[in-house]
């Protein structure tokens, strides 16, 4: 849930970041032709919209800025970002527009770009001026001017939302020894972020059952991790192991992998000392080595949902003949309800109901058993093994991605009897929570599909999660075209 609520934010910030681009974009035009023409654009009169319509400003700038903020980190959910961070971020991101602007402009040539171009210019105040450099002037100042305003307006008035107890992310420290303190008191101290330490884990094997620390409970040791971390599901988790206990870090990030939550490391060392290769921020002098993230936060995940809601909407249109055919045909060659509804794992280690057309005899068969099906096994109907066969009887799973339960591209969702089985035998299993479950995926694509090695699927749903991007979306769904409908493991 907390997951869906920040894709209501990044929607947000990005609506409110393209119009206030685009509001920056015309200012700088209007100031334009007041200079040049003398007057403001009369847009009470058709000559006036279409003169604003036609801006070619505002088509350029306007994905090139929402990409360079993307680019620059700005969607992605940095709750202890300081203003002063992300002030220099927005200052990057309308450098990148502004040059990139130029570098277009000068590719398309003055004719483009009509009567804003190189060609026009005014005298002002007995000096030549360009009005195309003109109006680039007042967008260099405009544009970023406005948008640190906008965003300096948002982050403080979420900062008050979040001190009187909303949009709270809880978090559970893993340590009570100094730095654990030291965690939860700049936590406190720092509200606006919304991270709030809801509770402790002693860094020894056990604590006792009434043990506190900083006016927290301590739930538990190292020893009843697992327990204390399935019955309170925190959003986050916050190692803060004492120095002497660093051996411990590499097992107990390998226990955390059996948990879909946010892990990141605050190491008792300087920032300056940190890897190179990991994400680091820092909270008030305090650095935090960010572990392990979702790759669907922030505008890439706002891009993946747009993607999932359009392409789901399309295929249900061009398959709703055949899914009417095929569940006439169901209901006529053998009893039994033509849809049934399985329990499966999706984003964040949430259960759903996941919708298939029916292949067996009997729908109870369909629920029957924590396993694959086996080949001819003789539960399966003709029509349902043809519907294997053809993957057809996944295409109930569009109602999943129009409710948000699924995405088209992702690991195929796990009944929740089998996760419980296999984040104990398979290291890295849980990381598959990280991003929603799919229709097809990366596996499947590569025919790892059925009774399959579990091992190479793992493999290839972690290289699918390490290396999201919607290109990678795109060419799996364009790959199953080819290889997702019919293949010889599909039974």
């Amino acid at each position: 849930m907390l997951k869906q609520r920040h894709q209501l934010f990044v929607s947000l910030l990005c609506l409110v970041d393209g119009l206030i681009a685009a509001g920056a974009c015309y200012g700088a035009w209007i100031v334009r032709r007041r200079v040049v023409e003398g007057g403001f654009p009369d847009f009470s009169t058709y000559n006036g919209i279409e003169a604003a319509w036609r801006e070619p400003l505002v088509l350029l700038a306007l994905p090139i800025v929402l990409m360079a903020m993307w680019g620059f980190g700005l969607y992605r959910p940095r709750r202890d970002r300081t203003l002063l961070a992300e002030w220099f971020q927005v200052l990057k991101a309308s450098a990148v527009t502004l040059v990139s602007l130029i570098v277009i402009l000068w590719a398309l040539g003055p004719g483009i770009v009509g009567g804003w171009g190189h060609a026009t210019s005014v005298s002002l105040m007995g000096a030549s001026l360009d009005t195309g450099r003109l109006q680039l002037g007042l967008l260099a100042f405009l544009l970023p001017a406005s948008l640190i305003g906008w965003r300096t307006a948002f982050r403080l008035g979420l900062r008050m939302i979040r001190r009187r107890g909303w949009n709270q992310r809880h978090v559970a420290i893993i340590g009570t020894g100094r730095l654990g303190r030291i965690a939860c008191r700049t936590l406190d101290r720092n509200s606006w972020t919304g991270l709030h330490a809801a509770f402790f884990i002693s860094h020894h094997e056990h604590a006792s059952p009434t043990a506190r620390c900083v006016d927290r409970p301590v739930l538990g040791g190292l020893a009843d991790l697992d327990r204390v971390l399935e019955q309170h599901r925190p959003d986050a988790v916050y190692l803060a192991l004492p120095a002497a206990k660093g051996t411990v870090v590499p097992a107990l990030l390998r226990r955390l992998e059996r948990h879909a939550v946010d892990v990141r490391l605050i190491p008792d060392v300087h920032p300056r000392y940190m890897p190179q290769s990991m994400m680091v921020s820092d909270l008030e002098g305090m650095p935090i080595l960010s572990v392990r993230e979702s790759p669907l936060h922030g505008f890439g995940g706002m891009l993946k949902r747009g993607v999932d809601l359009l392409g789901a909407a399309v295929g249900l249109v061009v398959f709703s003949p055949l899914m009417l055919a095929i569940a006439a045909v169901l209901r006529l060659t053998s009893p039994g309800p033509v849809i049934f509804k399985q329990r499966r794992v999706s984003l964040g280690g949430e259960e759903f109901n996941i919708y298939k057309f029916r292949t067996m005899y009997q729908a109870e068969d369909e629920h029957a058993g924590a396993g694959w099906t086996k080949r001819d096994d003789p539960r399966i109907t003709p029509m349902g093994r043809w519907l294997r066969r053809t993957s057809l009887d996944e295409l109930p799973q569009l109602f999943n991605v129009i409710k948000g339960e699924m995405s088209l591209v992702g690991p195929r969702p796990e009944r929740p009897e089998l996760i419980a089985r296999f984040r104990d035998d398979w290291r890295g299993y849980m990381l598959r929570q990280h991003v929603k479950a799919g229709i097809t995926g990366w596996a499947q694509v590569n025919g790892l599909r059925g009774d399959t090695s579990l091992r190479k699927r793992l493999q290839y749903d972690l290289v699918y999660i390490r290396n999201w991007s919607l290109g990678f979306d795109m060419k799996i769904l364009w790959l199953t075209l080819f290889r997702g409908f019919l293949h010889r493991n599909a039974h």
